[in-house]
């Protein structure tokens, strides 16, 4: 039911559908505040919409999470927020990968596994990146990195949870970018192919 999807965040989907609407960003931001001022973000790992490379899941070993960029934000900006949901993930609430704040209100960038000058809780109650591994048999999950600009710096400490996080960006968003990423499980060989081979 990709109608309970605001239209607008709708655009910036490539395959919209009703867990979307569970996004922080479909909850706290607005039309106006998508792309404003030519606000982006993007990642050198990946294309926006297209599958997110397993060095950055929980199916390789020593994986961390994916590098991005972003343009300068819109004036008034004093901190950017960068959150990382699976709106595909069953429950009332979409599986929190990553809460990262404390980034310069200015163009910049997060360097592939770097570590952010901020972090809260993810979804399995630890501070850093959670490694996509959705259920085997489930079709490609949606990872939706948004980035908030806002117009107050936080005072939150380390390790603060989603829940806190959303409440202190209330009312002071004034600019959101979105790209995606997509990752389904590779399927598992056969580890009896050989001896199946024989017979």
């Amino acid at each position: 039911m990709k109608e309970d999807v605001p239209a607008w965040l709708s655009k910036v989907l490539h395959n919209p559908r009703a867990g979307h609407a569970k996004l922080t960003v479909a909850q706290i931001g607005e039309e106006a505040m998508l792309n404003k001022g030519g606000f982006s973000l993007r990642s050198a790992a990946f294309r926006d919409g297209e599958e997110l490379d397993p060095c950055f899941t929980a199916d390789e070993e020593d994986a961390v999470a994916p590098p991005f960029e972003w343009t300068a934000p819109p004036a008034g900006a004093h901190e950017l927020v960068l959150i990382a949901e699976d709106p595909d993930a069953p429950g009332e609430e979409p599986f929190c990968h990553w809460l990262v704040w404390g980034l310069a209100a200015q163009k910049g960038q997060l360097l592939e596994g770097e570590v952010p000058p901020r972090v809260g809780k993810n979804s399995l109650g630890n501070s850093e990146w959670a490694l996509p591994q959705p259920p085997q048999d489930d079709s490609a999950h949606d990872y939706v990195f948004q980035l908030f600009a806002l117009d107050l710096p936080l005072t939150l400490m380390p390790g603060a949870s989603r829940k806190k996080l959303v409440e202190a960006m209330k009312g002071h968003v004034v600019g959101v970018a979105v790209t995606t990423g997509t990752y389904a499980r590779a399927e598992e060989e056969d580890e009896n192919w050989e001896e199946d081979d024989l017979d």
